[in-house]
């Protein structure tokens, strides 16, 4: 508990360096692009084209059915959940190779070191808004227009930033010390996209399989995914409505936040010894 204290304070206290440090980060990551930013929208607007060519031409013609009961087509519903998979996947994987990525610069600055990760997330963080914007002016021009629901993006917003940070805390530590640790991450993630309902509603396990969709329903990205699309198409207030799994997402991501905080805080004191 002092630890995850000391590490929420030094975010505070540091939040100025952390908003300051982040817009360097996303300008010198595409200093050497003739697009610049563009490339952090362009990269993911290629891959939505692909994961909607690829699963309209597989699947069916059938539309999604939402939780009020409508049914809309797959494109709207896949671009709803598919950016806040980016900047989850982006955030997590550039914030587990935050610390061992930056160990130089750490030995000739002095500030805290949890902020590294901070400010990492922060500068996806910018990107997602932005993907956010086009999204919801695509969405507004197939007939799925604001609502009063969009108030819970502020929420899922943070709710996502929260998790990302609290897995980052984790896995930067245990990256810098074991790198091993870096890839297979990347190789989770990969895996989550496919088991998160990103790219396919999780319904349909449940007719034949409903322990295993009750275990899928437990993933807090699916509960964030699901949060963003609620929001989006005006369906219900889904962190109220299923206010089980807002329970079960916080008590999950302080748990993980509290863990990160004390392994971080405990080994960040070596950290240069793996220069």
């Amino acid at each position: 508990m002092k630890s995850a204290l000391k590490v929420m304070k030094e975010q505070i206290e540091n939040f100025y360096l952390i908003r300051r440090l982040s817009i360097y980060e996303l300008k010198n990551k595409n200093k050497n692009n003739y697009l610049g930013i563009l490339w952090e929208i362009f990269n993911p607007a290629i891959q939505i084209a692909i994961y909607w060519f690829v699963f309209t031409t597989l699947r069916s013609r059938e539309g999604i059915v939402l939780a009020d009961g409508r049914e809309i087509d797959f494109f709207p519903w896949l671009l709803a959940g598919f950016f806040l998979w980016i900047f989850f996947y982006q955030g997590t994987i550039q914030g587990s190779k935050s610390i061992y990525s930056r160990l130089k610069m750490l030995s000739k600055m002095n500030f805290p070191m949890s902020i590294i990760p901070g400010y990492v997330i922060f500068s996806q963080f910018y990107v997602h808004l932005i993907m956010l914007g086009i999204s919801i002016i695509l969405l507004n021009s197939m007939g799925e227009y604001v609502s009063i629901y969009y108030l819970q993006l502020i929420y899922y917003i943070f709710a996502a930033i929260a998790l990302i940070f609290a897995l980052s805390l984790i896995t930067s530590t245990l990256s810098t010390i074991v790198r091993d640790v870096h890839m297979l991450l990347n190789s989770v993630l990969r895996m989550f996209l496919y088991v998160s309902g990103v790219l396919w509603p999780l319904s349909i396990v449940g007719d034949e399989f409903p322990e295993i969709l009750t275990i899928l329903k437990l993933n807090p990205l699916y509960y964030l995914i699901e949060g963003y699309r609620a929001a989006l198409f005006g369906t219900e207030w889904h962190f109220i409505t299923n206010w089980e799994y807002s329970l079960i997402f916080w008590v999950f991501v302080i748990v993980l936040f509290m863990f990160g905080s004390m392994l971080h805080v405990k080994f960040r004191k070596h950290f240069i010894d793996y220069l």
